[in-house]
């Protein structure tokens, strides 16, 4: 992904027992009717996304400086593959194809399935642990932003030496950023600080009067829309055990104790909160993000 984009968008956030008779625990039936649904949903959502990257071909053209979101669209790699998880409700939350490496859970090329990332490096002596990603869509395929000669297409892992060479990893993110199912009054709070991006009612709130409002439309009352008054809510969580639904703090200036912005953590790595941009989500491994981290708050009982 392409400095010029990232750099963008990280200036305009700093500037603001029982037994069943057949004797078979129920627990047990039941988590496995749950790995059951999220298989189905998993292929429902991986076939959604498919048809909406396909639909995109030759409807945009490659660009590392410019992600158009409308007609006619300009896309890098990451940013396309940002754009069309987006529009089917599943928040990557980057546009760099590093960060989206650190997501989900590692899968072998052996054990790919449809809607993996599938990474590849071309130069393994520079700094940058990946240079392209693409959606795998089944038959040993990926659909990507290949370059401005070809713009999106569809190519076989074994069809050119490129693919076959470069191969780096792929990570498995779904059903990992997709919502539990049954939702947990953390998937639901995350999900209304998600409905807040599309939604008239959040462009007058402040950065924590949009935390305040997210937990009061979940019965939650912080009672404050101050973020130094929110940092003393509920209890202290450490970085390393942050839960969908944990309010997260950053500072202004590194070694401050002083809040200057407050996200809703939504889980692997995702924050979503209200910056000069509106309501945006990114990944909290970003460099502003580590240096400025202050501390995490639970307020979910």
């Amino acid at each position: 992904m392409k400095k010029q984009i990232v750099t963008t968008a990280l200036a305009s956030i700093v500037a603001f027992s029982g037994m069943t008779a057949a004797g078979i625990d129920q627990p047990q039936v039941q988590a496995a009717a749950v790995t059951q649904n999220n298989q189905a949903a998993v292929e429902a959502k991986a076939n959604q996304l498919i048809s909406t990257a396909k639909g995109l071909m030759g409807k945009a053209t490659y660009s590392t400086a410019v992600y158009k979101k409308t007609a006619p669209y300009k896309f890098s790699c990451a940013t396309f593959l940002n754009f069309i998880f987006e529009k089917e409700g599943v928040d990557l939350a980057t546009y760099n194809e590093n960060y989206m490496m650190k997501q989900g859970t590692a899968v072998s090329k052996a054990n790919l399935q449809k809607g993996d990332l599938v990474f590849f490096d071309s130069n393994r002596n520079d700094s940058e642990p990946a240079d392209h990603v693409g959606m795998y869509i089944g038959d040993n395929k990926i659909i990507h932003m290949a370059d401005s000669k070809q713009n999106i297409v569809i190519s076989d892992l074994d069809s050119k030496a490129y693919y076959r060479d470069n191969y780096l990893t792929a990570r498995r993110v779904l059903p990992t950023l997709m919502s539990g199912s049954p939702a947990t009054k953390g998937d639901k709070v995350v999900a209304s600080a998600y409905s807040l991006m599309s939604s008239s009612q959040s462009s007058s709130l402040t950065n924590a009067g949009f935390v305040n409002r997210v937990f009061q439309n979940n019965g939650i009352q912080l009672g404050t829309t101050s973020l130094k008054e929110q940092m003393k809510k509920g209890t202290f969580v450490s970085k390393s055990q942050l839960k969908k639904g944990d309010i997260v703090f950053f500072n202004g200036t590194p070694g401050s104790k002083t809040p200057s912005l407050a996200a809703v953590y939504a889980g692997d790595h995702r924050l979503v909160m209200k910056t000069s941009e509106g309501v945006v989500s990114r990944v909290i491994f970003v460099d502003w993000y580590e240096q400025h981290y202050l501390t995490a708050r639970r307020v979910i009982k």
